[in-house]
């Protein structure tokens, strides 16, 4: 009989996956982000993986990046498979959602999802292919009050220092200041002057200059006006003042700078340097019409965003005639856990969720070592039961390789005592299966 060729396992780039130690890490993270939105009243949502194509291609910005799918042994008379694909991101699967069940929804929508999401892109540090995105989004109709536009980075700022990260900042613009800045130089098209402007940090000045003066044609004093607007920083409302120093006015700036400075004021009590009024965000898709939001690694100042998002007006527009703007955030936890572990900063979990390991000491008394654990686990606890009998010194072992702080004995014998020993220190005592329960995990 001839062996069947092997497959050499293999990763596939741009699908990270974690060993269970890892994983156990990445659980908690999320049980931190989604205890972090509950706390704001906002509620889960679940979208399927995928979408109509014609919804995934609505706004057009990332339709090169989207997977379609079809099935290996597809069916000629059968192309429903091919008009769907993998969502790329939730924001598109949250509009649908929303214009869908519109008349049973109660508004303001305030909503989380937390998903993975495919992209076709090239795998590169920070970028994957496949991912979890945790978003939140409040949408409203016909209007959306400002104070969500300040409410959304402060539930962000808590839920990421709950993460105990590495230094990072929440860099916040408006839209409304660039393109109002922009027409008040008499730029015909600000929106190609924000796109430009939002290459900052791939191309640097002198990039952005090349494309504000060779593709849109800006003469080299405009060109030098958008970039002193692009430089400045600020971690207060006093950056309102700065930006009207450069002697630029028009209608829709005085309106931005108002929205800018009321969102930097609302966020005025968190510890200073964590929010900072960053006008080089422009962040490029073109449904954000004002505030906008980027998170950096203060350490990593070329690394991706780790978190992103901004105010739209009405991006349900595709799919409802109803006007429904709101404003979103999204923490980018691949990119967040996967760049600490690169930089050795994740300390590994246990290697598994259990609580008590429970020995068996022979194959005749396996009942009572199945009753203890019964036991335990209708008390709350995490307890995984030995597979077999073995010597008692190999099942202590494979506890400690799995982390299990804690090896429960069964009567060896008729009318023994049950004892219990915890492995960090060593000590083994007598203990009663009804009232014990683990000091630490």
């Amino acid at each position: 009989m001839t062996e069947p060729q092997l497959v050499r396992p293999v990763p596939v780039s741009g699908f990270p996956e974690w060993l269970p130690e890892i994983r156990m890490v990445e659980q908690r993270w999320l049980d931190l982000i989604r205890s972090g939105f509950e706390k704001y009243g906002f509620c889960s949502i679940e979208t399927p993986s995928v979408e109509p194509l014609s919804v995934l291609t609505a706004k057009g910005e990332t339709s090169n990046e989207v997977y379609a799918l079809r099935r290996l042994q597809e069916d000629a008379d059968d192309a429903s498979d091919s008009r769907i694909g993998l969502h790329f991101d939730l924001t598109v699967p949250f509009a649908r959602y929303t214009a869908q069940h519109f008349n049973e929804l109660v508004f303001p929508f305030k909503r989380y999802q937390m998903q993975r999401v495919w992209r076709g892109e090239r795998a590169q540090d920070g970028r994957f292919r496949e991912f979890t995105q945790c978003d939140i989004d409040v949408i409203n109709v016909d209007h959306l009050p400002l104070h969500f536009d300040a409410e959304l980075p402060r539930m962000i700022h808590e839920v990421m220092t709950s993460l105990n990260l590495p230094a990072w900042t929440i860099n916040i613009n408006n839209r409304k200041v660039l393109q109002g800045f922009y027409e008040g130089l008499g730029i015909s098209d600000p929106l190609a002057v924000i796109r430009a402007v939002d290459k900052l940090d791939k191309v640097g000045p002198e990039g952005v200059a090349k494309i504000l003066s060779g593709e849109l044609g800006l003469p080299a004093q405009t060109i030098d006006s958008c970039l002193a607007l692009a430089r400045m920083r600020g971690t207060s409302s006093a950056i309102v003042d700065d930006i009207k120093s450069l002697g630029v006015t028009s209608e829709l700036l005085t309106e931005g700078l108002a929205e800018l400075s009321y969102v930097l004021d609302s966020l005025a009590n968190l510890p200073t340097g964590s929010i900072v009024a960053d006008l080089s965000i422009a962040r490029g898709l073109d449904y954000y019409t004002g505030t906008v939001y980027e998170g950096k690694f203060v350490d990593w100042p070329n690394y991706g965003s780790i978190c992103s998002g901004g105010r739209y007006e009405n991006l349900t527009g595709s799919f409802i005639r109803r006007s429904l703007p709101g404003v979103g955030m999204s923490i980018g936890l691949t990119r967040i856990f996967a760049k600490l572990m690169a930089e050795g900063l994740l300390e590994a979990g246990p290697k598994c969720p259990s609580d008590v390991l429970v020995v068996i000491p022979r194959d005749d008394r396996r009942h009572e070592a199945e009753a203890t654990a019964a036991h335990l686990r209708q008390r709350g606890m995490n307890v995984e039961l030995y597979h077999q009998a073995d010597k008692v010194a190999k099942q202590v072992r494979y506890a400690s390789r799995k982390g299990i702080p804690f090896v429960w004995f069964p009567p060896f014998e008729e009318g023994a005592a049950h004892e219990v020993k915890n492995l960090e220190s060593g000590e083994q005592a007598a203990a009663d299966p009804a009232s014990w329960f683990p000091t630490s995990r």
